[in-house]
Order: structure tokens, then sequence, then C-alpha cells
């Protein structure tokens, strides 16, 4: 990864945390740092997300807002290890990403993946997590979910009649979620799903202790 943005550093050594706006492309929002695989005019940091934030210490971020991004992502475990090591613990990380009904974003030939309503309670503790476990042995660190949302198409005057009427009704709790993506959702789909989460620091996860520094052999730390 490369900082093209000299203001970056000047924010690192001062010790105040980053707002970045991560696969940014051309959309910036004010008082986020821009970050993206290509360059363009207005992005502040080159970074691949299948490869480590080397440039950006433990603990320097607060809020990451990342629309339509994670589906274009090849090491999804890796990039989600990077984020939950940058995020302070009481940082955020908004999440937008494509629903599996959404028949449009198969499209996408750089797509690599989809997202369902459970897709990022595998990375919860069992006890931030549902009624419906879902396994959380895939990678040590935890995020705990603190929302998760529905956006249904709005293609046609069709979908925009029934997302009016359907959407808050849904969203009203994960339960609704749950029911709408097992039943309705091949039949009125999901354009996609928004996550807001934030990382769960130094828990202890079978053999691993999740701190601030990453992961280190509890003997080590004892």
């Amino acid at each position: 990864m490369k900082i093209l943005n000299p203001a970056i550093n000047v924010d690192l050594e001062a010790g105040r945390p980053l707002k970045l706006n991560l696969g940014s492309g051309r959309r910036s929002i004010p008082g986020f740092y821009n970050v993206d695989l290509v360059t363009l005019p207005n992005v502040d940091m080159l970074a691949d997300l299948n490869q480590p934030l080397t440039e950006l210490p433990n603990d320097c971020v607060d809020t990451i807002y990342c629309r339509h991004t994670l589906e274009h992502v090849d090491n999804l475990l890796g990039a989600l290890a990077e984020l939950h090591r940058i995020t302070r613990p009481a940082g955020t990380i908004e999440i937008v990403v494509p629903h599996f009904s959404n028949p449009y974003y198969y499209s996408d030939p750089t797509h690599v993946r989809f997202f369902g309503l459970y897709s990022f309670f595998y990375f919860c503790d069992n006890a931030d997590q549902p009624r419906r476990k879902v396994p959380n042995f895939y990678a040590p660190m935890r995020f705990r979910v603190e929302s998760v949302r529905f956006n249904l198409m709005k293609e046609s005057l069709f979908d925009k009649a029934v997302r009016a009427l359907v959407q808050p009704f849904i969203n009203r709790g994960i339960g609704w979620l749950d029911w709408y993506e097992r039943r309705l959702c091949r039949i009125l789909p999901v354009s996609d799903l928004r996550y807001v989460l934030r990382p769960v620091k130094g828990v202890i996860d079978g053999s691993m202790v999740i701190g601030q520094r990453g992961p280190i052999d509890p003997k080590a730390a004892a």
C-alpha cells in the first residue's frame, strides 16, 4: 500500500484517529480519506485489500465506510483481520455488500462472492449471535454486529411500491429479516445489505489472544 496524501501521516503522528472510505472509487465523503486500489484524482491512499495494510498502525481508525467493495476481495478473511486490527475498540465499520438474491450482481465479472443475513455473524462470539447460531471458528478476530438492514430493489414502480411498504417492516428485527430471506427474497429480491460492526478486542479465543497488537501466544503474554 502507499499513502498519497501527506495529511494522513500528519494525523497518524499526532494520534488523531482516521476515517476511511474503503473502495472509494470516485465517491468522496466529507471528513474521510479515500482508499482505493486504483489511482484516481481523489484517492488519498492506494491499497489492495487482499494484502496487509502495512502503513496503518493498530487502532488508528475511528470509522470505516466500505460500500460495494468486499464482493471484489478474494482474501476476505485477511481483509477483515486487517479492518479489525486498525479499528479502535469503540470504532465502527459500516459495510454495504450485495445480497445473493440480487440478479444484477451476477453480471459483474469482478465479483467473487455474495453475502447473506448471517455472513458477518461467522465472526461473532456465540453470545453476540442471534437465535440461529453459525460456526465462528474460521478466524480468531471477533466483531459485534450493531445493526443489519436489507435494502430491497427499486428498479421499477412495482419494486418501489413494495420497498416502501415492506422494507420498514422487515427491518424491525433480525427475526423478520431471517423470515424474509428464507421465504420471499427470491420473489422480491434484496439489492444489498448494510452492516454496522464494532471490533471486539482483548478476547481470548481458543489458543489465541486477540489484542491490540494482533494475535499473540497466551503463554508468552503471561
